[in-house]
């Protein structure tokens, strides 16, 4: 299995599943499947799901490599914890807290990590953090410099839809925790927008 997803890894562009030759008919089939062993039924879920999982560990991590590491590594949970899924949410939302878990669990091993948001955090934008032009390139890049704790929180409430309570808890902190980091994203966003000469 992990063969299989190292392979897949390197490729994160639009797969067609072709549902027929695989004999399932849905993501519930697959899931009962890849409970029971079947790889082929987890590649299923897999293809169907990684986009969004390394858009997210992308989001999350601000670097492609580390965001793929995250991708495969959650890959590699969901597939030894498949009997431990019992459908109380979406397999979607279950695999984005795994996902979640990895980004925070390879920071917190991360020295280089660590340092590069300790620096985010004390210099919050200022100019010697902007690009050499003095100028953001996109709102992407933007994103990329919030501190972590922001960032995080805007990813998931913001980009991905989830309310206060389930980033809360995926991040292991507060709702009122969660309102206050989405409030200082957006000051922070906003300022670094308005340094481009964007308006509010």
């Amino acid at each position: 299995m992990e063969a299989l997803l190292a392979e897949q890894a390197s490729d994160y562009s639009p797969q067609l599943v072709s549902f027929c030759e695989l004999g399932m008919t849905d993501e519930a089939d697959w899931i009962s499947r890849a409970q029971r062993s079947d790889a082929k039924a987890f590649e299923s879920l897999y293809r169907l799901h990684v986009d969004r999982v390394y858009g997210l560990c992308l989001r999350m991590t601000g670097n492609v490599a580390e965001a793929e590491d995250c991708t495969q590594e959650a890959f590699i949970q969901a597939w030894n914890k498949m009997d431990k899924f019992r459908g109380d949410s979406a397999f979607g939302t279950w695999i984005h807290r795994i996902a979640v878990n990895a980004v925070l669990g390879r920071m917190r091993k991360s020295k280089r990590e660590r340092d590069r948001i300790q620096l985010a955090s004390e210099e919050v934008l200022s100019p010697a953090s902007i690009n050499d032009d003095g100028e953001l390139r996109d709102l992407s890049d933007a994103v990329n410099r919030l501190p972590e704790g922001a960032r995080h929180v805007f990813v998931l409430y913001g980009v991905y839809g989830y309310s206060h309570e389930e980033a809360g808890n995926m991040l292991g902190i507060a709702a009122g925790t969660s309102k206050a980091q989405l409030h200082r994203a957006r000051r922070l966003l906003a300022l670094a927008l308005e340094q481009q000469g964007f308006e509010r």
